[in-house]
């Protein structure tokens, strides 16, 4: 289990680009716009030019998402958190989102629109809750 980070990009929503961007920094670890700039020509049905390849990074290293490194004359990106924290992070804020809704109706109206699979797996997370609640209540 991931444990949501304490550092927290300053804006999470991403545009498509965005997210494609970041996921191969993610693969990579560590990114020179050449390096992210050949991934997406890889594909053949692809254009981008190599300026808006920077144009994102930076965009991304202004929302807190990456960190961006001179080395004498190139640069180069890296991810300020992991992608599994960031999937805590935004599982986080729909969680928020979902309960700031406050109405039983609705909450109920989701719950019986689960299927079996989605059950189990809520059922699952009523048990880690559980087992969390407890742990913070001895720990006091």
């Amino acid at each position: 289990m991931v444990p949501l980070p304490n550092y927290r990009p300053k804006q999470l929503s991403l545009g498509p680009l965005e997210a494609e961007i970041l996921n191969i920094v993610w693969e990579l670890g560590s990114a020179t716009v050449k390096d992210v700039h050949d991934r997406i020509l890889a594909d053949p049905d692809r254009e981008l030019a190599y300026t808006s390849v920077t144009t994102v990074l930076r965009r991304l290293t202004q929302k807190g998402w990456l960190a961006c490194d001179k080395q004498e004359r190139s640069f180069s990106w890296q991810p300020l958190i992991s992608r599994e924290e960031a999937q805590a992070i935004k599982a986080h804020e729909q969680l928020h989102q979902f309960l700031a809704v406050g109405n039983p109706d609705v909450v109920a109206a989701f719950a019986d629109s689960l299927d079996s699979a989605s059950v189990e797996q809520i059922e699952a997370i009523a048990l880690r809750l559980q087992s969390a609640r407890k742990a913070r209540e001895e720990g006091k």
